[in-house]
């Protein structure tokens, strides 16, 4: 029969042939022989079609747009760990996609891995049905259960990915966990000065105007503002929200999101947040491959998804490049300057002990560690500087309320 597959080869370049082969398994290890990383395999056939009345799908699909579907990360968690067991326990993959299916008490999630499920039993590879929803399952996630599917090792990925997707939330949870008490006094602040300007300000407004009492410029103002934002406070809330969706819109262009990302890596103290963070990524993601057996190059090909920061694709490509010529990937991240000299030191030992997906996921281990003491640095940085603008704007309108009234006590002495 004709097998179709997508592979790289070990200069990482994308081969896209036919074969015959007696079988897919077959078509696989004959491929590896080759020095041919399988990403995407399955049988060329023609599929009989069924009569079906006119105006009716061959089979409804229960979700009309597949690919808008998105798994939350607690979902995702959930459903890389219960993959991981049921395969270990021996369970078939269709049958413990249905499985969880039933597990899922959010239909719309459960459709999808039904979907997901009867994809397999027309004949497509598990990676082949989760590329379909890009928005769960990312170019990551189905790479590594690509490279278990080739490898024979899907059991293992999944136990794998359990873990990653696992650290991955835990970091997520605590950054959320880290930002929220600013974001209350964030909060708290603009609704102090909301009330100030709505409230309080017209009626001292109308008292001053009462009894002719001189105001100052800055009394002026706050009055102004906050007659005009009760007269006309719809304008200012199409206003905000114009520019809130915008911003949100904006955030998920492909030229916004990586100028942002540029952008991350030049402020300080974020700088060092965000860069750990993808580094903290790659590394668990390289290591989790190489101690899977898969060639280094590829392992760096697969993780190129990670981020689209220009830096760090530099740096993969600088660590592609050294890995082709037969250098140390060490090398390449001492020249980036995005990697620090002790982590640097940790991936050369490991590259000369032959230890170096151990030592990857070490390095990953660590900067987790390292992460979560920024995070909680930036957090008691953030606070103090919510509270000093809160203090000055409250300190501000005060004192533009209480001016006039100083003004006009001494006036009457």
């Amino acid at each position: 029969m004709k097998v179709a597959y997508t592979a790289l080869d070990r200069a990482g370049h994308e081969v896209v042939e036919t074969i015959e082969a007696p079988d897919v398994r077959s078509a696989v290890e004959s491929l590896r022989k080759r020095d041919l990383f399988v990403t995407q395999i399955s049988q060329q056939a023609v599929k009989e079609k069924r009569d079906v009345p006119r105006g009716m799908s061959r089979r409804p699909s229960p979700v009309t747009k597949p690919g808008e579907i998105r798994l939350p990360i607690k979902q995702l968690a959930l459903f890389t760990r219960q993959m991981a067991m049921m395969l270990n326990s021996g369970s078939g993959v269709v049958p413990s996609l249905n499985s969880i299916a039933r597990q899922f008490t959010n239909p719309v999630y459960a459709r999808l891995v039904r979907h997901v499920a009867r994809d397999l039993e027309e004949g497509c590879t598990l990676t082949e049905a989760l590329r379909k929803y890009p928005r769960s399952f990312d170019s990551n996630y189905c790479a590594v259960v690509a490279a278990g599917e080739s490898s024979g090792t899907l059991t293992e990925m999944f136990g794998r990915l359990s873990t990653i997707v696992g650290k991955r939330r835990a970091m997520r949870n605590k950054v959320l966990g880290a930002m929220a008490y600013p974001a209350l006094l964030v909060a708290l602040s603009t609704g102090i000065v909301m009330v100030l300007l709505l409230f309080v300000m017209p009626r001292f407004g109308a008292m001053f105007t009462t009894l002719s009492v001189p105001l100052p410029t800055s009394t002026k103002f706050l009055i102004a503002v906050g007659e005009t934002a009760r007269s006309y406070w719809w304008v200012y809330l199409i206003g905000a929200s114009a520019l809130a969706g915008s911003a949100v819109g904006a955030v998920f262009l492909p030229g916004v999101k990586q100028w942002l990302s540029g952008l991350s890596l030049h402020l300080p103290v974020f700088n060092r947040v965000v860069s750990g963070l993808i580094q903290g990524e790659t590394f668990r993601l390289l290591g989790m491959l190489v101690e899977s057996h898969i060639g280094l190059l590829e392992a760096i090909h697969l993780v190129k998804g990670l981020t689209h920061n220009k830096r760090f694709q530099a740096l993969y490509a600088a660590m592609e490049t050294e890995v082709t010529e037969g250098g140390a990937i060490s090398r390449a991240m001492e020249q980036s300057g995005l990697v620090s000299p002790p982590i640097c030191q940790a991936i050369r030992t490991g590259e000369e002990n032959g230890a170096l997906g151990s030592a990857m996921a070490y390095v990953a281990n660590v900067l987790d560690e390292d992460n979560t003491e920024l995070v909680n640095a930036l957090t008691k940085l953030l606070e103090p500087m919510i509270l000093i603008v809160m203090g000055l704007v409250v300190g501000g309108v005060a004192v533009s309320l209480f001016l006039p009234m100083f003004d006009m006590t001494s006036a009457i002495k």
